[in-house]
């Protein structure tokens, strides 16, 4: 499935450094930052530095250098910010959105990591 991505996006000019972001951690591959609507007390972004527009086009392009990369920052900014709940904190929810069903708003893969109080569950049944 061909991929279109738009190398105007928000999160693809953080990248080249034409917006700030408040940043948490930076890899080889990935980068960290604080959202600017944060949606909890806490509310972290990641993303990947390759041009990827959602999981499924990361997951089928990306290299093995660039997946591992990604996967570890996600757990490292849950590590460095004290939040699984298997070290003592209240554990977190990872969401990413993929298309226009999940109300994606920037085409760039992007997790992001929530916590800091109950948060509810995630969907409400469907009728």
């Amino acid at each position: 499935m061909p991929y279109s991505y738009d190398p105007q996006n928000v999160f693809a000019r953080i990248l080249r450094g034409e917006i700030p972001a408040k940043a948490v951690l930076e890899t080889e591959h990935s980068l960290a930052f604080h959202d600017i609507g944060p949606q909890a007390p806490v509310h972290v972004l990641v993303i990947p530095k390759g041009a990827y527009v959602n999981y499924d086009h990361f997951a089928a392009e990306a290299s093995d250098a660039e997946i591992l990369d990604f996967t570890r920052a996600v757990a490292r900014v849950a590590a460095d910010l004290g939040l699984p709940a298997g070290a003592g904190g209240e554990g977190y929810r990872l969401i990413s959105n993929a298309g226009p069903h999940s109300h994606q708003e920037v085409p760039h893969l992007h997790v992001h990591i929530l916590a800091g109080r109950p948060l509810g569950r995630m969907l409400v049944k469907a009728d």
